[in-house]
């Protein structure tokens, strides 16, 4: 027994009234490698302040900062097989699955939800890319699905923020088929006469850029973004040559007319706020007169 480290070291951190420093507390930023204090990046919503640099957040994050006062009410997820091709790659498909919602507390990849946006009723469908990449099977098809059907029925347009890298290899065909089914999806919102505007956050790749990702009435993207269908190493190794700089990032695709705009997380509540009352002709409130200025007596 080493009394020195297990006796001695113990009782003088006591004394001295030392805690265990969680490890979390610091977060570095991944451009700069400054140290963030972790409740200032909350605070801001997981954006650097001084870089700007955007960290991934949670889909019950987003939507926290996404809805009116954080209020909003999730659509059941829909029940579908758990593992209809047996799959077994390093580990069993149902066992991934099971970590995955161990990790992230969520039933799959997709999250749907109802709420207000500065008082406009809305649909919101948000992909987590912690919960398997943000890949798109059966489970998380049916959701986007369902919350495109709650959108027609509701007469509310839908906001969806993509993140991704594709369709969910341990479903093969059965991944697949989901994106012509999104697709169909999309088609009848927009032959409702309702706004479906895509917000493209880090990453957005695969067959999900391939299908109702890219199909959006306005397209947003969050700042270094990266939105495509094959990655840049392997566009490179395919066509052999050096890709521009920043190629397949929001801020290119903005200038190369693939994305419309490119806008801070700390502003996107507001932007599609005034994106949708344009488009549904909603009249903007404007602020209330100040008061005229009481008289002097004579």
């Amino acid at each position: 027994m080493n009394w020195i480290s297990n006796y001695v070291r113990p009782r003088i951190n006591s004394m001295l009234g030392r805690r265990d420093m969680p490890e979390n507390l610091w977060i570095k930023d991944p451009e700069t490698g400054e140290m963030v204090f972790h409740k200032d990046l909350e605070e801001n919503m997981y954006v650097v302040p001084s870089s700007g640099h955007h960290l991934r957040i949670t889909a019950r994050e987003r939507l926290k900062h996404f809805f009116d006062g954080g209020d909003y009410e999730t659509f059941d997820n829909p029940k579908v097989a758990t593992d209809p091709l047996r799959f077994r790659d390093e580990k069993r498909y149902v066992d991934r699955l099971k970590d995955a919602k161990a990790k992230t507390s969520m039933e799959d990849a997709v999250i749907g939800a109802r709420g207000d946006i500065e008082g406009l009723p809305v649909v919101a469908v948000v992909q987590d890319f912690a919960f398997m990449g943000g890949s798109l099977g059966m489970a998380a098809g049916e959701a986007i699905i369902r919350a495109f059907e709650a959108a027609l029925a509701e007469r509310r347009p839908l906001v969806l923020f993509a993140a991704s890298g594709g369709a969910r290899m341990q479903e093969g065909i059965l991944s697949l088929m989901q994106l012509p089914r999104t697709t169909v999806a999309v088609d009848r919102l927009k032959e409702a006469g309702l706004p479906y505007i895509v917000v493209l956050t880090n990453p957005t790749t695969g067959g999900v850029t391939a299908s109702y990702a890219m199909l959006g009435d306005v397209h947003i993207a969050e700042p270094g973004a990266l939105i495509g269908f094959a990655g840049p190493r392997v566009i490179e190794q395919t066509i052999r040559e050096k890709l521009p700089e920043g190629f397949q990032r929001a801020e290119y695709l903005m200038e190369h007319g693939m994305v419309d705009i490119v806008v801070s997380r700390l502003e996107l509540k507001a932007t599609i706020a005034r994106l949708l009352k344009i488009m549904l002709k909603t009249p903007a409130s404007l602020p209330a007169p100040e008061d005229e200025a009481a008289p002097q007596a004579a």
